[in-house]
């Protein structure tokens, strides 16, 4: 019965997503860390994308539970692949390695390490509350919301095969220049919290290339960084990773969409674009989940650092442009001088 709900194609993504949900919850109850999810984000997008790209590899038989096999009900031909789909698992490896790297940097590998958010609302939830919290989005809905990640290679698997084109191109470059500048975020940040909390550790290696900062000891005691990309954005690195996926639901697309167009498949349930449409709601609620963790994630460094809020008000969340029409709406007021000074101490050098 359940079986006939099922999008043809997503029955081994269901049992993985399932497995993993149901597996990691019940590992956060005796160590009494829910960041087990964290320590699989990097990989599980990437497994899904795999599977959807690799389809005309697999079996059309399941041999044992949790064996990947492609119903023969989808109609891929076996050998056939889509250039499409498997460019866009050799961008999300790239994508991967790069996480991987920066979640190994952070100790969050480490098996005893919890999210410090996780810390906090543990202590401002009752415990049942908690654990609610826990099974229901910690566990089960980060879980789905990673599978859902991989849908774009699923649209692109199974469309017809075709070379690749110009804009596919247009999308790699896009992407590596994406990765490289939520690395360099990413980069910035290790390195600044590493002169703030150990600074006799600190060295100038732990800089990304040309993306060097001189710490002092006044940003030091400020407590979050200001400098760099992130003066230009609250969260450079997230802006990067929504915009990373947002670009992998374009490039699923069988053809370029114009702004119409683009608008009637977001709106409209029927024909071709209107199923396309559908591809976009992984990115939305990824989006919808950054930018409702990162008002928490605000309010907790607000509660700690009292110049934060100055720092809100002259520098956008997540979009650059936001920062510029923040800097226009001060200087109107005559305020901008006083916010840059609590902002970037004798005024902005990068």
């Amino acid at each position: 019965m359940l079986a006939t709900y099922i999008p043809l194609g997503f029955e081994w993504p269901l049992q993985l997503c399932l497995s993993v949900s149901v597996v990691v919850y019940f590992i956060s109850l005796p160590t009494r860390n829910v960041s087990q999810v964290d320590r699989l984000w990097t990989f599980l997008p990437t497994i899904y994308t795999a599977y959807f790209a690799l389809l005309p590899y697999w079996p059309n038989e399941q041999a044992f539970f949790l064996a990947p096999y492609t119903p023969s009900a989808l109609g891929i031909t076996p050998g056939v692949y889509n250039p499409r789909a498997l460019m866009m698992l050799a961008i999300i490896v790239t994508w991967m390695c790069r996480l991987s790297y920066n979640t190994y940097r952070r100790g969050l590998f480490n098996l005893k390490d919890e999210d410090y958010r996780w810390v906090v609302l543990r202590k401002q939830l009752h415990p049942v509350l908690f654990q609610l919290t826990n099974l229901v989005f910690i566990a089960f809905i980060q879980n789905f919301l990673l599978l859902g990640l991989g849908v774009p290679a699923y649209i692109a698997a199974t469309q017809p095969p075709q070379p690749l084109q110009f804009r596919d191109y247009f999308v790699i470059g896009l992407s590596l220049v994406v990765l490289v500048t939520e690395f360099t975020a990413d980069n910035q940040q290790f390195s600044f919290q590493t002169f703030k909390h150990t600074p006799k550790r600190y060295h100038e290696h732990f800089q990304w290339t040309g993306a060097q900062i001189s710490w002092t000891a006044e940003e030091a005691e400020r407590g979050f960084i200001t400098r760099g990309l992130w003066a230009w954005s609250r969260h450079p690195n997230f802006f990067c990773e929504q915009s990373f996926w947002w670009i992998m639901n374009f490039a699923c697309l069988p053809h370029v969409l114009s702004p119409t167009q683009l608008i009637t498949a977001l709106r409209d349930d029927s024909g071709e674009l209107g199923q396309l449409g559908k591809t976009f709601l992984p990115s939305i609620a990824l989006s919808a989940l950054f930018f409702s963790s990162t008002l928490y994630t605000e309010a907790i460094t607000a509660s700690k650092y009292p110049a934060y809020k100055a720092y809100q008000s002259r520098v956008g969340m997540f979009n650059p442009l936001d920062t510029v029409v923040k800097g226009l709406r001060l200087a109107l007021f005559g305020k901008r001088a006083e916010v840059e000074r609590i902002v970037w101490g004798k005024g902005k050098s990068d």
